[in-house]
Parts: C-alpha cells; structure tokens; sequence
C-alpha cells in the first residue's frame, strides 16, 4: 500500500528519537537526515522536503523541545502536525447544495479509474449522506465506458442516463440535467472521457460542461502509482478548470506515496477520495489527520471502527459474542464470523489500523490467507448443520465425506477441527477469568505478550525461509 515504505523508515527514526533521554541539536539533525532520506525515497517532492524540514526544526526550537520533560514525543507530535499540514490540516467534504441539484463532475486521464470512482463515490454519497443520486454517461468516445457505468449502476443501485454514442457529450449533459431535475434527484455525478494526455479538444469539452451545469465540485481522480506525476497531471487540469478536489486510485499498490504528500502544497487542491481496492466498497473519504496516523505508525482506529460498522452487522456479531463467552461457540458461529471479516478487507489492511500493530501486517501473506479462508469455508459449508455443532463427534467415514465435498483432505478437516477446540478452549478459558474476576489488566497484559511473542517468533521463521540461515 501507498506510504508503506515511508511508514516503517519514519515509526524507526521516531521510535530511536523517543528513546534520547534528551533532544540535542545533533540527534535532532540526524533525525532530520533520516527523515529526509524517508520522504525522498518516497518520491516526494524535493523543495516540499526541503520545507518540511525547515518547519520541524524551527518548531521543535520555538516550543523549548530540547529541555522538555519528554522531548522524542515532542518531536513526534511537530512531525506528525507537519505532516497533516501537507496533506490539509481539515477534511475536504463535498459542497452539496441546499437546494436544488448538487452537480459533481470527474474528470481524468484515461487509464486512472475515473468511471470505477464515479460509482464508488456515489455509492458513498447514497449511504452516507443519504442523497438521491443519478449517474450521467458522458464519456461517449468509449462504448464500454457507457456500458461499464451501467453496469456498476445496477451494482450500486442508481439510475444511469444515457444516449448512447450518437449523442454528444455537451447535449447528453443537457438532457441528463432536465431528467434529473424532472425526477426530483438531487445529486448528478457526470462521467466525462478521458485522453492519454492532457489536450485542448479534451479540456475545451470539460469547459463547456462546466459552464452549462455549473458544477459544484470537479474532481480529478489521479493514479497513485504514477508517483510525482500526480503533480503535473494535477497542475495542467487545475490551470484549465477549477479544480474542487483529487480523487486518488490505486491507493492499495506498491506506490511510494510522494505524488499524494506533494500535490496539496504545491497544487492547492485537497485529495477527498482515495480509492484502496477494486470492489465497489474500497473507496473512502480522506481525512488528513487519519493518514498522518498511518503514515507514523500510530494506527486509524476511527477509521478501523466505521469499517465495522458498515460492513458487520452487529446483532449477529453481538449474539456471537454473548454465545462465545457462555461456552456455546459453533462452527457456524466461525463461519460467519469469517464471511463478515472477508467483507471487511485484507487482514494487513486491519493490522495497519491498529495502534502498534502496523509493524505486523507485513507477517500476513494476503494470498495464503485468503486461500485458508476459502479452504475453512469450503470445509464448513460441507458439513451438516449437527456436525457444525458438533464437530468433536465426527467420525473418519464423516470427515473423509467433509473433505470429498469441499474439495480438501482428511488432514485439512482434523486441522480445522483441532484449531477450532484451541480456540474455543481459548474463549472458555477467557470467560471464566471474566466470570471470576480474574480479567484484570495484568492478565491481560501476559496475554498480549505472549501474543506478541508468537508473533515475533513468526517473523524470525519467515526471515529464515526468505534468507534460508
């Protein structure tokens, strides 16, 4: 993911500053001397570096850091407040009108996702902000564009107008806003076609729309993996149209992340959308302060917990949980337990959320983990509705039927089965010291530990895989 890279080099460097019983000039610039190797590794701008340090270093001097009771956490909250100043220090919400219709245009280079976005972002506006939304088909250069649009559409559960390719894209425009208007909606995003590159015919197209709808936002959705191209890109649409926000895709790629670090200051237009993922649900709203979060290492909990809210339904999630510390725990309990994590997204995507548990995402292979998951599923889904009960009464003549059906081994359903009693022994084990009075924070804290310890454990075994010592 996008400023993966940039996140460990920088939680290393705070981590090391936090640890100086006292901040000197000297620690302080080799601080800094990391900090800037980080971010310019990260493809960020190089006169944005150049700043960035300057800020740190004259505030961490103005705010008496250096004889602060605890000055490595001062200079972590200087590092992080400047890194949400170059990100915005404020959300960038849509301007939606109070009356009549709020007219949202995304423009783009060809390639960059814009008609995925479209229906990402009206998705969001339809279950978040509750608006009644209509998509218009104006890219009429590409028939699978329109296509593609009608599709996702019906995915998303919004009208889609449209005429075809024999009408231009100015008078699709047109009529889409009479119909609109005529069916009371009160929100239009407008698809628009894109070009390989930035050029007048393209940009003249983009003008007349604007002037004919008067759109209260023109997004520009930019790849994250083009790195400081984002800029440029940004820079020529933002010098012909007036430019409201960026939406950034491919945000889940091994991009570096500097295009995203860069292009408010130097562009002046706030990222709104960042796109992480190729489902229709891996779009969010961008909030600085969150992915100043992320990016040191500190996790996004706000974030991680309206992920559950959305996607988890929380009555069967509250009666899982009320029979798991009763000792009533299920294989079907597990099986929808991992239907309603899979629609949550990859595990290390979780881990990342998490404060102190980003370093571990990288002990997730998101590939075998899937796999695992399709396998217990399969397993699951093969049994009986008494053998998921019952799973300890199964006998070889049950497992071997199991394992024929889901298309595994014998061995994969004694795995399951063994893991499944380890974990409910867990729970059982849990629940008593809850029902006794024992769950207090130092038995809890052996038991992170311990935790943590198989983890670390983990990374030394995957190490000696990858190295082979």
């Amino acid at each position: 993911m996008a400023f993966d890279s940039l996140s460990e080099r920088l939680s290393k460097t705070l981590r090391d500053v936090s640890g100086k019983g006292r901040l000197t000039d000297k620690n302080m610039e080799d601080m800094l001397k990391e900090v800037r190797i980080a971010l310019l590794e990260a493809d960020v701008n190089y006169k944005i570096v150049k700043e960035f340090l300057e800020d740190i270093r004259q505030r961490a001097r103005g705010e008496d850091v250096l004889n602060g009771v605890e000055p490595g956490q001062m200079l972590v909250k200087i590092v992080h407040d400047e890194i949400i100043e170059l990100l915005g220090t404020e959300q960038a919400g849509l301007n939606f009108r109070e009356e009549g219709i709020t007219t949202i245009m995304l423009v783009g280079l060809q390639g960059t996702g814009k008609t995925t976005s479209v229906a990402k972002i009206a998705r969001i506006c339809r279950q978040k902000f509750n608006r009644k939304v209509m998509l218009i088909a104006a890219d009429v250069i590409r028939p699978a564009a329109i296509e593609q649009l009608q599709t996702l559409g019906k995915e998303i559960g919004v009208e889609v107008f449209t005429k075809g390719t024999g009408t231009d894209a100015f008078e699709t425009v047109r009529l889409g806003m009479e119909y609109a208007a005529e069916k009371g909606y009160d929100t239009v995003f407008i698809d628009t076609a894109g070009r390989l590159h930035v050029d007048d015919e393209l940009m003249q197209e983009l003008a007349d729309i604007n002037e004919l709808v008067h759109c209260d936002e023109i997004l520009l959705t930019v790849d994250a993996m083009t790195g400081q191209d984002i800029i440029h890109v940004a820079q020529a649409f933002a010098d012909q149209l007036p430019l409201t926000g960026l939406v950034v895709t491919k945000f889940d790629g091994d991009s570096r992340g500097g295009g995203v670090l860069s292009v408010r200051r130097i562009t002046n237009v706030p990222v709104k959308f960042v796109g992480e993922g190729e489902k229709i649900e891996d779009m969010d709203i961008f909030y600085p302060d969150r992915m100043a979060d992320r990016i040191l290492g500190m996790g996004d909990v706000v974030t991680l917990v309206e992920k559950v809210q959305e996607t988890i339904d929380m009555e069967e999630a509250e009666k899982a949980a009320q029979r798991l510390m009763e000792g009533q725990f299920t294989l079907e309990d597990m099986l929808s337990q991992l239907e309603q994590m899979q629609k949550m997204g990859p595990l290390g995507g979780i881990l990342k959320m998490l404060p102190g548990y980003s370093q571990y995402a990288d002990l997730i292979d998101e590939n075998q983990a899937n796999n695992n998951m399709k396998k217990t599923k399969a397993i699951i889904q093969s049994m009986t509705p008494a053998e998921r009960r019952s799973p300890e009464k199964l006998r070889g003549t049950m497992k071997r039927r199991i394992a024929a059906g889901s298309g595994t081994t014998v061995t994969d359903v004694n795995r399951l089965i063994t893991q499944f009693e380890k974990t409910k022994k867990a729970m059982d084990a849990f629940s008593s010291m809850q029902r006794s009075g024992s769950l207090n924070e130092e038995n809890l804290q052996k038991m992170m530990d311990r935790a943590e310890a198989q983890a670390n454990q983990v990374r030394l075994n995957n190490k000696r895989k990858k190295y082979k010592f």
